[in-house]
């Protein structure tokens, strides 16, 4: 499985064989206040998402996650009720 141009990454994990590790990025319109990256932080612990990183330069999010649990279109969607104001997804190539 690839996206976006980044190659998915086959991870051991406990309790699970293996997971695969795959990266997403979004352009955001209003930076995220607190409320924001506390529903993040929540969304973390409950979903597959295994690291948020924010370049608050470009108004960019990237979303590593496991594909195992999430596809592109639920991480967008847990992104969005967060709080988020993504307003594109962004291609890597």
């Amino acid at each position: 499985m690839k996206s976006a141009g980044s190659p998915a990454q086959k991870l051991l994990c406990p309790g699970k064989d293996f997971m695969t590790a795959v990266d997403v990025s979004f352009r955001y319109g209003m930076p995220p206040g607190e409320a924001e990256m506390r529903a993040l932080g929540s969304a973390r612990e409950v979903y597959g998402i295994r690291a948020l990183r924010f370049d608050e330069k470009n108004k960019t999010v990237s979303v590593e996650f496991d594909a195992t649990r999430l596809n592109e279109k639920n991480v967008e969607a847990l992104l969005r009720r967060a709080g988020l104001d993504l307003t594109e997804k962004i291609s890597l190539s």
